[in-house]
């Protein structure tokens, strides 16, 4: 048997995901076991799978939870701050007689409207506070939803790209490194409209100014098959490509080359 090409036959891939069916699983842990190379590829399409999600994942603040928990503790003291007056509580008449009385009157006059000018301004600074505190909370509510939006967005492309591993009519062609090193990406290429998807499984993060780019062997020769878009974090639509006989991935220059630099070659695969 071509351990080889039942590993590339995209199997290992739909296994991982939870595609595959009850014959074709109990298939795979047996395999697995006898091949050490089945092993050795389960793992390492499990290991891309994970060091994708944390690469993309997005932590929310972590000033974000004493916020909250903050502004609900000072909404709960201002509750108790005032104590309303019972509706059949009479007023309190205090009668002054004496020539002198008039001091009295005016300085609790004083005494009242520097403790009513204090208690204002209290409140004001309360109020401000709050309102502060309010559209901070606005505001990383906005953040997290911009957030989450992004991980509906990659969660929509992961599960286009698993529908892709199911189809049958989707070729999988898997590309390493011809020196050796940990870099994957994987081709799909339909056979019946011959686009062209391809997911980064695992690719050093270009430097400024450079940009992957995906080459199609046809006839022996290298045809264009477009750049990777920096924005794409899954499975990347490509030029529609009638033939090849294999896929390869460059760095070039930001845009592309017609010609690609094999020295700055990174993936290749056969179809």
């Amino acid at each position: 048997m071509d351990i080889q090409a039942y590993i590339q036959s995209g199997i290992i891939e739909s296994y991982v995901l939870g595609l595959t069916s009850s014959d074709e699983t109990a298939e795979v842990e047996r395999r697995r076991k006898e091949y050490i190379e089945v092993e050795n590829a389960i793992i390492e399409f499990s290991q891309s799978l994970e060091e994708s999600a944390f690469e993309h994942a997005i932590a929310p603040p972590p000033e974000l939870k004493s916020k909250v928990l903050s502004a609900i503790k000072d909404l709960q003291k201002e509750r108790t701050l005032v104590t309303p007056t019972e509706p059949n509580e009479r007023a309190q008449v205090v009668q002054l007689q004496g020539g002198s009385n008039w001091r009295l009157i005016a300085a609790a006059s004083v005494i009242l409207f520097v403790v009513s000018a204090g208690l204002n301004f209290y409140l004001y600074n309360k109020y401000s506070n709050k309102e502060e505190d309010y559209q901070a909370l606005l505001l990383q509510r906005e953040i997290l939803q911009a957030k989450n939006d992004v991980y509906q967005t990659q969660l929509k492309e992961w599960q286009s790209a698993a529908a892709m591993i199911a189809d049958t009519g989707m070729a999988m062609i898997k590309m390493v490194s011809p020196k050796g090193k940990d870099d994957v990406a994987t081709v799909f290429w339909d056979r019946r409209n011959k686009d062209v998807f391809v997911m980064v499984n695992r690719l050093p993060e270009p430097k400024v100014g450079r940009q992957y780019q995906l080459w199609a062997m046809v006839d022996g020769k290298p045809v264009d098959a477009g750049v990777l878009d920096p924005s794409c974090t899954s499975v990347c639509k490509m030029k529609n490509i009638p033939k090849a006989e294999a896929f390869a991935i460059t760095l070039e220059k930001e845009g592309g080359n017609k010609i690609p630099n094999l020295k700055a070659l990174f993936v290749l695969g056969n179809t």
